[in-house]
């Protein structure tokens, strides 16, 4: 027995813009090297989950080393980028496959004006890059209490 999923045209249409957006970053920040053949344009893969108190974005790095990465957030905008070289052998070894990503990418994530960036951080392990995005106090949702109060008593009229 099969699952049932509910059809929602604006998610097809937001999957659709996340692809476009990737094929616009990967087109304009495309490798320049033009001396090295294996370096491409590469985007790698980022979580963006929200909670009721932050926002956390996690993305796949691995073999990054921590000063490969690149992390800024200015204007409500997160930026990441970095760079995978690609290490030539110096003798004369052959690859048959090369299937691995290299070259510069970047990444940029508008984010709710809600977000304290006095207090964001990140942390680097295993491969995966953890950014911590806590949201301000005021910006969290609250509940409201609603008290049951009698209603005022209506004199009859005279």
């Amino acid at each position: 027995m099969t699952a049932v999923r509910r059809y929602d045209p604006f998610r097809e249409l937001a999957t659709l813009r996340d692809r476009m957006d990737r094929i616009f970053e990967d087109t304009l920040s495309g490798a320049r090297r033009e001396d090295d053949a294996l370096a491409a344009t590469w985007t790698p893969p980022v979580d963006v989950l929200e909670k009721r108190d932050r926002i956390v974005l996690t993305a796949e790095l691995p073999g990054f080393t921590e000063d490969q990465i690149h992390l800024r957030f200015e204007d409500g905008v997160l930026t990441l980028d970095g760079e995978r070289r690609f290490e030539k052998e110096a003798d004369e070894a052959r690859y048959h496959c090369v299937e691995r990503s290299y070259g510069r990418f970047s990444r940029t994530f508008r984010l709710p004006a809600n977000v304290d960036e006095e207090r964001i951080s990140a942390s680097f392990a295993n491969g995966l890059l953890v950014v911590e995005l806590p949201k301000r106090e005021e910006a969290r949702t609250k509940s409201i209490r609603i008290r049951t109060e009698n209603p005022p008593a209506v004199e009859p009229k005279k």
